[in-house]
């Protein structure tokens, strides 16, 4: 059956929790987006855009010396060699292509790392938009690099500080603003997260990581991997990648999230590892919560994965057993950061190093034979001087 179904629950995951003065545009945003997506005239001009200007196809780069290191064939899906440096540019494309078609005349994100408020800046002006970014005031310090793109792209970053000051505050402030202005605004969610029909929106335009990788490594092998890994935050990198192979059920999902300090901590933001179902954004999933509801502070090096909260699909995937979900420390996580950057020359994410830092721990599950793709989410670039700042004990 595919999911979701029409009232937008992924099994028991999922809905559409929103104020009463959201309930008439989300309807809307569905159904106009199900009518525009099978036009053919969005469909072209949108696989244009990706292909000439996003730099689609990205590779699927076999890591030579990272293989041997581990004693297994391991594949990166390059979507750090996609435009604006991270898979953010794929739905960012659609989704304001998307807005333009509805005759909208601004967009609004969040944004944690900055990646997804730099490529949704970036689509903003390419199609003529005005655009407002909310991020909290700490990842505006750990992410400099990205506020000045977003500036320089035209954007007006505004900062949150409220709450936590990180990506869960950046969201409430932005969906308060899309309540007030959506008659001229359309919000575009980084992740698979907040209230239907955003989970599936998110999903549909990241798809093409994974049907990507699913033709290049058939033509590659002959074959379909043994493990999909990629790290999980909201989750839209990795259900981008998994939802393709949905129906190989040999094939193994991975999600990784970040461990923080630990999992004995309160200092993590692995919401499927220690979570329980909830309402956040709109929307019923894991989410790390007290007795009362109420939403934990989160901890993560990445400032990408520093959310108490993940897609209703990747709920639904944990309940079913579809795939299984386990995290990465920060300290594992900046050794992985080197370790690719020593072995292969390329630097990740913090966030896709999570996934890196997986494969590593993990070597001895592995069977010679096995195929491993993980997804390569982003680049490290925004991530260095973070990384040095820690390192050289500056944090």
């Amino acid at each position: 059956m595919k999911l979701p179904n029409k009232k937008g629950k992924f099994g028991i995951f999922g809905g559409k929790f929103a104020p009463e003065t959201l309930m008439e545009p989300l309807a809307q945003l569905e159904k106009t987006y199900k009518e525009i997506v099978k036009s053919k005239t969005f469909q072209q001009e949108l696989n244009i855009y990706l292909k000439v200007y996003a730099g689609r196809p990205t590779p699927l780069y076999f890591a030579k010396n990272f293989s041997e290191r581990i004693g297994v064939k391991i594949y990166l899906k390059r979507e750090d060699m996609a435009f604006t440096g991270a898979h953010k540019i794929n739905n960012t494309i659609g989704q304001v292509l998307l807005a333009k078609y509805m005759g909208k005349t601004r967009v609004i994100a969040e944004t944690g790392a900055g990646q997804h408020g730099v490529a949704t800046s970036t689509a903003a002006a390419l199609f003529g938009l005005k655009c407002d970014v909310y991020m909290g005031e700490i990842d505006i310090k750990r992410q400099a690099l990205n506020v000045y793109r977003m500036k320089l792209l035209g954007a007006n970053v505004k900062a949150v500080s409220s709450g936590t000051k990180t990506l869960k505050d950046a969201m409430n402030e932005a969906m308060r603003d899309w309540i007030a202005t959506f008659e001229n605004t359309h919000y575009v969610i980084g992740s698979v997260a907040g209230p239907h029909p955003y989970p599936m929106i998110v999903r549909d335009f990241q798809v093409i990581i994974g049907k990507e990788t699913k033709k290049q490594i058939l033509k590659i092998e002959k074959k379909l991997p043994d493990y999909l890994v990629a790290c999980v935050g909201g989750g839209s990198n990795s259900i981008g990648l998994f939802y393709p192979f949905e129906n190989d059920k040999n094939v193994k999902f991975i999600g990784v999230e970040g461990g923080g300090k630990g999992l004995d901590t309160d200092l993590h933001s692995a919401t499927l590892c220690k979570g329980s179902p909830g309402i956040l954004h709109g929307s019923l999933s894991y989410v790390l919560q007290n007795h009362d509801g109420q939403i934990h502070p989160t901890h993560s090096v990445s400032a990408g994965l520093d959310y108490p909260g993940v897609g209703p699909e990747h709920s639904f995937y944990k309940e079913t057993g579809r795939a299984q979900y386990f995290e990465a420390t920060d300290q594992d996580v900046l050794k992985a950061f080197h370790f690719l950057s020593e072995t292969e020359g390329i630097i990740p994410a913090l966030e896709s190093s999570h996934a890196v830092a997986w494969v590593i721990n993990n070597k001895e599950i592995f069977k010679p034979a096995d195929i491993i793709i993980i997804n390569l989410s982003g680049r490290g670039d925004k991530d260095v001087q973070e990384v040095a700042n820690i390192e050289e004990g500056n944090l």
